[in-house]
């Protein structure tokens, strides 16, 4: 796959029997990479639109029973409304286009998330879960199709066979009838190809092989799909440095496996309408977690160090901390400390000012995400910020939930999707816990968002309460925005737009680690 810097740079022409052979099913393996030229413009939006779609199906799998009706329907929807593919159609067109975009988009994902094994691990199991959904959409004669162009050759047992076993068959599997069975063929394979079915108990087992009805081949299938994919990722993953040394890439691979996809709070449209009395009790009611442990750490300690420092301090400058407000806060803050006054205006301010664009490049930087949170800086012993459901150790986040007076029912459901590596969908049921609702109706992403969803639902002030309101307008419509970092103008003259922030934000680091 090459890249152009020419926005408007069209895929290669194929007569209509060609594209048809290129993607001949609605799903595919993604066994070979695409060999086409796209531009750096149609590069970042595939990408951003199948991590949305990835992200979706991450929240899905949690807030729904998987296969379930209303699990069906919005994942979907949200196939329809990002135009992936989903159920076999006539070939036409626009069905090449969606099959086209989905190829390229896996792979292009494929090279942001190979990087480490977290990230590897989170792929897979969204890529498996979308794939169990579109197998499942499939008739009979499209799985044969499919499974006869992936050279999936599973042995099936004769009918004599299938009538001897035709009881032991039909209770060992969730609603096979006689007449079901009849109709369909049966798989004979080593029983060690489908455990997830035989630790179920939802398979016939004997003499070593697993009888698979065809109904529930999606699981042998899918076994094949994840050794593929595990495997390709390694390999992947080998190839890195090269592809890396494609400056054009480079920044947008690294932003893309910790990419913000929802509303941007750089823009202070409450700013000033919070006040420094207040701050207590809002990191009481409305701060997610990650900013009341900052909060708490600053008052009891009158200090954070560097990573605390820009976490809470770009957090707070999110929710409306004028720039005075907030050299006023640090300094009451650190005086009570080991810091005297004269000390915190030589080398502390500085730093505050430069988080408002009021020194050095004149950047005005942008609050944390949550996957920034959560996949960059981790804390070290002495430092507060960070990710309480990613770093901290599991017994002590269970005290400092039973601190914050959560029940022990939630507590577990709490710990329990920690345990899942699901760290934002817990912060999500953090803030239903808190807040008394039983569906906060948005995907949280962003701190920021936390706050701005609480002062909704707890009815703040009026300016508060209206930017509550337009962000929840803009959660529902997320999925029609891309990532401002991401500017398709600046891609488009191979000049990532991405990659001057994250400069410009390691130069920041630098003189912080300078101060701590």
């Amino acid at each position: 796959m090459q890249f152009s810097r020419n926005r408007k740079m069209k895929a290669t022409r194929l007569a209509g029997d060609q594209r048809a052979g290129i993607y001949p099913h609605s799903i595919q393996f993604y066994l070979q990479p695409p060999l086409e030229n796209i531009s750096l413009a149609e590069f970042e939006t595939f990408a951003v639109e199948r991590l949305k779609l990835l992200k979706t199906i991450e929240n899905l799998g949690v807030t729904y029973v998987k296969g379930s009706q209303q699990y069906k329907d919005k994942l979907e929807g949200e196939l329809k409304k990002l135009s992936f593919p989903y159920r076999p159609q006539r070939s036409s067109e626009q069905e090449y286009d969606i099959r086209r975009k989905d190829h390229i988009s896996h792979f292009i994902l494929r090279l942001a998330y190979c990087q480490t094994e977290e990230l590897r691990r989170w792929f897979i199991q969204q890529e498996m879960d979308l794939f169990r959904f579109r197998f499942n959409e499939l008739l009979q004669e499209n799985i044969k199709d499919f499974l006869h162009f992936n050279n999936l050759k599973y042995d099936t047992i004769s009918n004599d066979v299938k009538m001897e076993l035709q009881e032991k068959l039909i209770n060992s599997t969730y609603g096979l009838s006689q007449p079901k069975l009849e109709e369909q063929d049966v798989y004979k394979v080593p029983f060690q190809a489908a455990l997830d079915l035989v630790r179920a108990k939802k398979v016939f087992v004997k003499a070593g092989f697993a009888f698979i009805p065809h109904q529930e081949i999606v699981t042998i299938v899918l076994n094949d799909f994840r050794t593929k994919l595990s495997k390709a990722l390694a390999l992947t993953a080998r190839s890195l440095p090269v592809v890396q040394s494609d400056e054009r890439l480079q920044p947008l691979l690294n932003h893309l496996s910790h990419a913000y996809v929802g509303q941007d709070y750089s823009m202070q449209k409450n700013v000033g309408k919070i006040s420094l009395d207040q701050i207590d009790n809002l990191s009481l009611k409305s701060f997610p977690p990650c900013m009341r442990q900052l909060h708490k750490a600053l008052r009891d300690n009158h200090h954070l160090r560097h990573g605390g420092r820009m976490q809470y301090g770009l957090f707070l400058k999110g929710i409306g901390m004028t720039l005075e407000q907030a050299l006023q806060f640090w300094k009451m803050e650190f005086i009570k400390g080991k810091v005297d006054a004269d000390k915190f205006d030589k080398t502390y301010s500085y730093s505050i000012r430069h988080n408002y664009g009021r020194e050095g490049k004149r950047t005005d930087y942008t609050p944390y995400s949550c996957m920034k949170i959560i996949l960059t800086n981790p804390p070290s012993q002495g430092d507060y910020h960070g990710c309480p459901f990613r770093h901290s150790d599991p017994e002590l986040l269970k005290q400092k939930l039973q601190s914050y007076k959560l029940t022990s029912a939630g507590i577990n459901e709490i710990l329990e999707l920690v345990k899942g590596m699901h760290y934002q969908l817990a912060c999500q049921k953090y803030f239903e816990l808190t807040h008394n609702v039983e569906d906060c109706g948005f995907s949280l992403n962003h701190p920021n968002q936390f706050f701005t969803e609480s002062q909704k639902v707890l009815g703040g002030g009026r300016e508060i309460k209206k930017e509550s309101s337009q962000s929840d307008s803009s959660q529902r419509s997320q999925n029609s925005q891309t990532v401002k970092s991401l500017s398709k103008e600046s891609i488009a003259d191979s000049k990532p737009a991405i990659a001057a922030p994250l400069m410009e934000m390691e130069d920041l680091d630098e003189f912080f680690n300078e101060v701590e």
